[in-house]
């Protein structure tokens, strides 16, 4: 099967490597109007990779003729390379398959409404076209923003889980989306929502009884077979309202112990490690180059 460079970005081959893929570039249309959004969707990515990638870039009114980084080199969360595993912290589904990873952007739960961040669990059911019961909560948020939601959303396009979803533990579902935006946000109330064609490939792949783990790690890092060493970093979840209102402002970290073990690792350039956790650019980056 003949895949464009867009349509294979996201599928990486499990070759004993933790960093994996390669970063590509995009050239806006000098003439043309485009957005982040519109890149993310091209090669499977979420507005929060992209944003992260690109500092300064405007993702809405992004200027013309500039060059964007397509940050599709990664690397693999250390956990089991088995089913489902949902790294919330940087807005990506990973589902491990023979001998590849697939690789989805995903929108998560808002703040107080947390998709969760650390759990082992399977995956239930599944079904084609589902239908939407809102909780008794739910209808009376959105009805106090004047919006009255019935007890049950029928299926088809207009349903906010899309046209295919996966339940996963008892409370929480992995589905599709009726809405254009929100793939790397906190838009959902809990759940792991995907771009429409991402979650209907998934569908398709993954059998009931598979394996989900969910994890929130916004630092991975990785050393590899050759001697390299790198770190990739995201911006850490807002945990309070007020972290998640200052957009701007970076969320500290928690490191765990084996995070502070790893950055006392002699061949690591504490000057590079340092830039790398103020930049937050969820790209992976070498913590060794070779020094002449």
């Amino acid at each position: 099967m003949y895949f464009s460079q867009a349509e294979a970005t996201n599928i990486y081959p499990l070759n004993g490597n933790r960093v994996v893929g390669e970063e590509l570039t995009y050239k806006l249309d000098p003439s043309g109007t485009t957005t982040l959004e519109y890149v993310a969707a091209e090669y499977h990515l979420g507005l929060s990779n992209m944003i992260e990638a690109n500092p300064g870039i405007d993702p809405i009114v992004p200027q013309k003729g500039a060059s964007l980084v397509i940050p599709t080199k990664l690397i693999l969360p250390a956990t089991v390379q088995n089913g489902i595993v949902v790294n919330s912290a940087e807005m990506r589904l990973y589902y491990y398959s023979g001998s590849k990873v697939y690789v989805y952007p995903i929108g998560i739960g808002q703040l107080g409404k947390g998709t969760p961040l650390s759990w082992v669990t399977k995956v239930e059911r599944k079904r084609a076209n589902p239908t939407w019961t809102p909780t008794a909560e739910m209808r009376k948020e959105y009805a106090a923003e004047g919006e009255y939601l019935p007890a049950v959303v029928p299926a088809g396009p207009d349903n906010p889980m899309g046209l295919f979803a996966m339940y996963v533990g008892k409370l929480f579902a992995i589905h599709g989306t009726n809405a254009d935006f929100g793939i790397g946000l906190r838009v959902s109330h809990g759940c792991v929502r995907l771009r429409n064609d991402d979650n209907e490939d998934l569908f398709n792949r993954v059998a009931v009884g598979t394996r989900v783990e969910f994890i929130n790690k916004p630092i991975k890092y990785a050393v590899e077979k050759n001697g390299d060493i790198y770190i990739e970093v995201h911006q850490p979840l807002s945990r309070s309202q007020s972290e998640f209102d200052s957009f701007d402002s970076t969320v500290p970290f928690t490191f765990s112990k084996d995070e502070l073990d790893f950055f006392k690792d002699p061949r690591i350039n504490q000057d590079i490690l340092s830039k790398a956790l103020e930049e937050r650019t969820g790209r992976p980056v070498l913590l060794n180059p070779a020094e002449f």
